[in-house]
């Protein structure tokens, strides 16, 4: 005869509190993983330094109908006629953990790559983070597949949970996964982006509470992060020309206010909110600095990044945030 009084009544099961109650993450994974926004104080983030195979860059093989050096073998392509300055941008990439330290951020540092991995400086593509934890996505070109596994990798050493893979067809990549509420986030559709990884992303975050609206990109763009970036829960920076009408009036409907980058520094939208109203922008773009420092409170922390740049992204793209305030 069975004791009614048995060890599993005493010791459980607990359903409640629910996952992602902040005291329960504290205490089974030791904080409170994860961002609810791309705008609440930033506390860690995940990075990776620039990869050595960019040495092998050659100015021969400027592709004049591309406007980039690409590599025959399909290994990196870069968007200047002349071959990376490493040291510069070595010394760029250093001065900008720096920054991000001296405002009180964490840094974790994933591994080294081969040296084919010539884009894995951005951390931001191969997952995104919601509350609670990380969704692994899958990268859409060859040369990066395998950076998943290695940032999955990193992501679990540091003790924050994985709450989902995705697989199949999909691809999906972070830098057009952007949270504009706590409830609702937009993911941009694209060569890069398709809408099987739309909708498994979907699936991902009902159990977080988030719904997730599609942002069908033109053209060859490829991520949304190219297009605008949040500065505040009421502010974003967009370059419109790259963004759908409806997606700009919806943001007006949410009470976003839309401010356009001003023309040449376009690479702008990919700064990276550390606070409300708190930015790291490249020292290289310095009339937008003076738009929204003058004319919204925006405070813009200058970056020297314009050489890293020149690989295909900037300070948002070579920052995942594994921890915002939420």
């Amino acid at each position: 005869m069975s004791n009614p009084k048995n060890v599993h009544e005493v010791l459980g099961p607990e359903p409640q509190p629910g996952f992602l109650d902040p005291e329960e993450l504290r205490s089974s994974w030791g904080r409170v993983w994860g961002a609810a926004d791309e705008v609440s104080q930033l506390r860690t983030v995940l990075m990776r330094p620039p990869n050595p195979g960019l040495r092998k860059i050659r100015a021969d093989a400027w592709n004049e109908e591309l406007q980039a050096c690409v590599d025959p073998g399909g290994n990196w392509y870069w968007r200047d006629r002349n071959a990376p300055d490493w040291e510069k941008l070595v010394a760029q990439y250093d001065g900008y953990v720096a920054t991000l330290e001296s405002q009180g951020i964490e840094v974790l540092m994933a591994p080294e790559l081969p040296e084919t991995f010539t884009k894995s400086i951005y951390t931001r593509d191969p997952l995104i983070t919601v509350p609670g934890g990380a969704v692994v996505l899958r990268l859409a070109p060859r040369m990066r597949r395998g950076e998943e596994q290695s940032i999955t990798q990193s992501v679990a050493s540091a003790g924050m949970p994985i709450l989902g893979t995705l697989t199949g067809t999909a691809v999906a990549e972070g830098g057009s996964f952007l949270k504009l509420r706590s409830d609702l986030a937009a993911f941009g559709t694209s060569i890069r982006c398709n809408r099987e990884g739309l909708l498994q992303i979907r699936r991902q975050l009902e159990a977080v509470g988030m719904d997730v609206i599609e942002v069908p990109l033109p053209g060859y763009c490829i991520h949304i992060d190219g297009s605008m970036v949040m500065l505040d829960h009421d502010l974003a920076l967009v370059e419109s020309a790259e963004l759908p009408y409806e997606f700009i009036v919806e943001l007006n409907r949410l009470g976003i206010e839309t401010v356009e980058v001003p023309k040449g520094e376009e690479w702008a939208v990919n700064s990276l909110t550390i606070a409300p109203r708190k930015v790291l922008i490249g020292a290289h773009l310095p009339r937008t600095a003076e738009l929204l420092t003058s004319k919204f409170d925006v405070e813009a922390i200058p970056v020297e990044y314009d050489e890293i740049q020149k690989n295909g992204g900037s300070l948002h793209c070579s920052t995942m945030e594994l921890q915002r305030d939420w």
